[in-house]
């Protein structure tokens, strides 16, 4: 089976699911796109990763790439190989010493690692066919989020300037404040988005 590969293309607070996100991923130069929800705790660890943030102390998934760049170990691409009843799972293709090794793992956790180790995230035609959404042909693939734009609320940072927020941004990753961390960043993304 040919992979397709695919690229985060955003990542939104899910208005279905109390606590989830929408984590979006692109077909690279196509339109298809696959909606993944996922966990709060999981989408911060994504945010952070691409965020390129570092926590004062190691997080999960900051662990776990530790642990296996200490044994050796090489994350090499993810594939989100299987669609189940409404679930996707994903495989962890490691390497060590020239050995290839496929890992079960949930998609949102793979994702965060595949972020961590800068390696592509793959799936398969079936897959998308199953569970992705096609944008329309008006619409821009690289900058339409196929999440319909949420109201934007008023929040306790909204009188922030930018640099101010920056900075409450760092501090609140340093305290491990990881909920408040993210409502920042979200307000931080909504500015540079107006400009």
């Amino acid at each position: 089976m040919n992979k397709i590969a695919l690229e985060i293309v955003g990542m939104s607070y899910s208005q279905s699911q109390s606590g989830s996100y929408a984590l979006i991923l692109g077909e690279t130069g196509g339109r298809r796109r696959l909606p993944i929800i996922i966990g709060g705790f999981e989408a911060q660890a994504i945010a952070l990763g691409l965020e390129k943030l570092q926590p004062s102390r190691p997080m999960t998934h900051d662990l776990l790439k530790n642990m296996l760049v200490f044994y050796g170990i090489e994350v090499v691409e993810v594939i989100i190989h299987k669609f189940k009843e409404g679930v996707f799972h994903a495989l962890l293709v490691c390497k060590q010493n020239d050995e290839i090794s496929e890992i079960d793992a949930r998609t949102s956790d793979a994702v965060a690692i595949a972020i961590r180790y800068e390696c592509p995230i793959f799936t398969y035609q079936h897959i998308l066919n199953e569970a992705g959404i096609t944008l329309e042909e008006t619409e821009n693939p690289s900058t339409t989020n196929p999440i319909e734009e949420e109201e934007v609320e008023e929040n306790e940072f909204s009188e922030y300037i930018l640099s101010e927020l920056e900075s409450l941004l760092n501090q609140a990753i340093e305290n491990e404040e990881f909920e408040k961390a993210s409502i920042i960043r979200d307000e931080i993304q909504r500015r540079k988005k107006k400009f």
